[in-house]
């Protein structure tokens, strides 16, 4: 007898701030998955820069009580958006929807602290959808001694059987997330227990330092498809001096876009800033990648999703620091029949489904909880 097959809405709003990335999915929450609709919907430019602003002055964990006022009135804003976007997706789609993950955009996050603050008024938003939502993904796993990130794996190790099975993929299979940081998902064998199959953590930045050398030098956001680095000259010895100095210590820490910073790339040109800080970049998550290999000899597939896989600079240069490793693939996702801008939206609403079901989203080599951990809130406020 088959599982019951839910309809849930995932909402993903990552830390460029640009806008919310929404799917539409048909899951029970276990192994069957059905990817409906994705969408995009931009963040007006008076809301973005209102975020940015807002995410560079919350520095410090009572930065969120000194600019609670502003961080309340912007909160309401952001479910008012969102919320608009579900009513728009209930108009094209005929069946019920079950359930929306909503995760919020993140305005402060440290795992040593224990406080993982994402933007988004789940009451609110159940109140003016009229559905039934789950949000706050991150607390219970922080709470049960976990990092709070990365909270995607569990979806991951979902995509990675359709990768056997569709694909002949073979097990390990690794996927690779390129957002504002980078994290990397390793799924061993094919039907081992979660707790002992499913290995992740965060990798270092991704397209954090990139975006902020951009907006700060230019009157762009980002650098589109790596245009910029490519027309640029990494600066060699800065980018040793910043190698040098910058060690990942653990990569059991979660990981915030306010660990790194772009000094060292101080009165270079646009165009050898961005040059260097991506080489800088790729060479942290080759790292990250070395590291998921470990010892390993077999060939191994990781698969790339997220924004970051859209620079092709970014891209070539962390094969170019991996030209040695010759058992290590990297491939677009897009390969296999996935649109790699949405696997974390996609990712959301299957989310939400699990926290229904009180199934755990979060595992012990995945964030460091102690145990396998159901996260998020579910709220009917209607």
């Amino acid at each position: 007898m088959k599982n019951k097959l839910y309809t849930s809405i995932g909402l993903m709003s990552g830390t460029s701030m640009d806008g919310v990335d929404v799917s539409l999915i048909k899951s029970d929450g276990i192994d069957e998955f059905t990817n409906v609709l994705d969408e995009y919907y931009e963040y007006d430019e008076g809301l973005y820069k209102e975020l940015i602003n807002l995410r560079n002055s919350v520095l410090k964990i009572y930065d969120l009580k000194k600019y609670s006022t502003e961080l309340n009135e912007i909160e309401k804003k952001i479910t008012f958006f969102h919320s608009k976007i579900i009513k728009e997706i209930s108009l094209k789609y005929n069946d019920e929807i079950d359930f929306i993950g909503f995760h919020g955009q993140t305005i402060f996050h440290n795992s040593d602290q224990k406080i993982s603050k994402q933007l988004g008024d789940g009451n609110l938003m159940s109140q003016l959808t009229k559905k039934k939502v789950v949000y706050d993904f991150r607390q219970q796993d922080l709470i049960n001694k976990g990092q709070g990130a990365p909270l995607t794996p569990i979806f991951h190790n979902l995509l990675s059987r359709n990768m056997n099975i569709k694909h002949q993929v073979e097990f390990p299979i690794c996927f690779i997330n390129i957002g504002g940081i980078s994290n990397i998902t390793k799924i061993i064998k094919k039907d081992e227990k979660l707790e002992e199959n499913l290995e992740a953590f965060d990798s270092g930045p991704g397209n954090c330092m990139i975006d902020e050398w951009v907006r700060k030098n230019s009157k762009n956001n980002f650098d589109q498809d790596g245009s910029i680095a490519k027309s640029g000259k990494i600066n060699q010895l800065i980018l040793n001096q910043a190698i040098d100095n910058f060690r990942m210590s653990s990569f059991e820490k979660s990981l915030d876009i306010k660990d790194f910073d772009i000094s060292f790339a101080r009165g270079l040109s646009l165009e050898d800033g961005c040059a260097t800080i991506t080489n800088f970049t790729a060479y942290l998550i080759a790292k990250g990648i070395e590291y998921s290999n470990g010892n390993n000899d077999k060939n191994i597939k990781y698969l790339v999703c997220g924004g970051g896989r859209k620079n092709s600079f970014l891209i070539q240069s962390i094969k170019d620091y991996l030209s040695n490793k010759i058992n290590i693939n990297l491939d677009l996702i897009d390969k296999y029949n996935f649109n790699g801008d949405y696997i974390e939206s996609q990712a959301f609403g299957y989310l939400a489904i699990r926290s229904f079901l009180n199934l755990p989203i979060s595992f012990p080599k995945t964030t460091g909880c102690e145990t396998p951990t159901v996260g998020g809130k579910f709220v009917k406020n209607f």
